[in-house]
């Protein structure tokens, strides 16, 4: 009886890692040089575990400001800035007494005093957007975006990484540039051509800093799943617009705050809890279409209109793919050309391996519960339903001492 390398698929994208030097809750960070060491040490990890058989990629992000909701009270009598509008509304003058006022009303009546924004930032918590030019850092977004994502790309590469991908997909920064709610009028925006500027020019500064050897890819959205947002239209021309720089492209879909469901007081907005959420993470529980492959025909569309452009960049297609059957169809149709499989690989990390020797029968299948997404949403470690409680003790695998696991031959 032998050990192997555990898992072993062929690609590891670590997740979205912040660019910037700034707190990012419970997400990965390479906005600094102290990152490196850390960021080191996991791909060494994943090399080891994988016996040198896995290339590891790290996903760059940048995110705008995003606040939990507040209690009624205190957003009011504190969060609130008082304009004019709140006066006339109040016949008050004075802030505290507008503030009083305010706090005064019923909500209808509240409601018809506030602003679109500031219901949105009462209910659901306040939200920047790439559109909110006001803002100097906002405004400023195009000057300083190309060279953070450089920048985290360079760090990256010292870290070990194969090649890095850039997160232009959900509900981060470059998403709401590319989206067609940016109607941005300085130039990044409106059009087709003004809302991929940005993203563009990123992808231009980052393979300049790491070079034409340096494996650099986007992940980007098939559509958005949210009103007036952006279509399978828009991701073609997009993609199309980009692939010149690029070594791959791996699509997605939704995940967006537009949609998301309100939270709890206390709790922030989650991008995954609406109709477009679920377009991104179909479960089980699905409507007469299905949660498997739910949107590889969308991803399929991009493909043929980039190699209608004469482009072979190569497309990775993913969403609720669950077998090995279904993702060598997916190819053999030419649907994509590399198969992203996320719950399925929580469910059983070892699964690449026993299909490789025959043992498919062994797999532990996934079913799309969500249990895992649930967990990340509070920001908690996550786990899958099937294994967290139970531990991995099952046949075919071996617990070494320093609690890792290994398939083992059969006898």
């Amino acid at each position: 009886m032998g050990a192997s390398p555990a898992g072993r698929p062929g690609t590891i994208v670590v997740e979205a890692t912040g660019i910037r030097d700034v707190p990012s809750g419970p997400l990965l960070r390479i906005g600094d040089d102290r990152f490196v060491p850390g960021q080191r040490a996991l791909v060494d990890e994943v090399r080891a575990r994988s016996g040198g058989a896995t290339r590891v990629f790290l996903q760059l992000i940048d995110f705008l400001s995003l606040r939990r909701r507040p209690e009624r009270d205190r957003f009011l009598e504190r969060f609130l800035p008082i304009t004019d509008r709140h006066r006339e509304a109040t016949g008050c003058r004075e802030e505290p007494e507008v503030r009083a006022a305010l706090l005064s009303l019923p909500d209808p009546e509240l409601d018809a005093v506030l602003t679109a924004r500031e219901r949105e930032a009462l209910r659901f918590g306040a939200r920047e957007r790439v559109t909110d030019v006001e803002v100097p850092a906002i405004r400023d977004l195009p000057k300083v975006l190309p060279g953070l994502f450089a920048a985290a790309a360079l760090r990256a590469r010292a870290a070990g990484f194969d090649g890095v991908e850039l997160h232009y997909a959900h509900a981060y920064t470059m998403a709401s540039f590319l989206s067609r709610t940016n109607d941005r009028a300085d130039g990044w925006g409106g059009s087709l051509e003004g809302r991929v500027r940005l993203p563009r020019e990123a992808l231009a500064a980052v393979r300049e800093a790491v070079g034409p050897g340096y494996t650099v890819g986007c992940r980007m959205l098939c559509d958005e799943g949210i009103e007036g947002g952006s279509t399978v239209e828009d991701a073609i021309a997009h993609a199309v617009a980009l692939a010149p720089q690029l070594d791959f492209l791996s699509l997605s879909t939704g995940g967006k705050f537009d949609d998301a469901k309100q939270p709890a007081v206390g709790e922030a907005a989650y991008p995954y809890t609406g109709p477009s959420g679920y377009e991104c993470m179909p479960t089980t529980i699905s409507d007469a279409r299905g949660p498997f492959a739910r949107n590889v025909h969308k991803q399929a569309r991009i493909r043929a209109a980039l190699r209608a452009a004469g482009s072979p960049l190569p497309v990775v297609v993913a969403g609720g793919i669950g077998t090995f059957a279904e993702a060598e169809a997916i190819l053999a149709r030419g649907d994509g050309d590399l198969v992203g499989a996320a719950r399925q690989t929580l469910a059983d990390p070892d699964w690449f391996e026993k299909v490789r020797r025959g043992r498919g029968a062994e797999v532990r299948r996934c079913k799309y519960t969500n249990y895992c997404e649930a967990l990340d949403q509070k920001h908690k470690a996550v786990t899958c339903q099937l294994w967290d409680r139970v531990g991995l003790d099952e046949p075919g695998i071996l617990k070494t001492p320093d609690g890792r696991r290994r398939l083992v031959a059969p006898e």
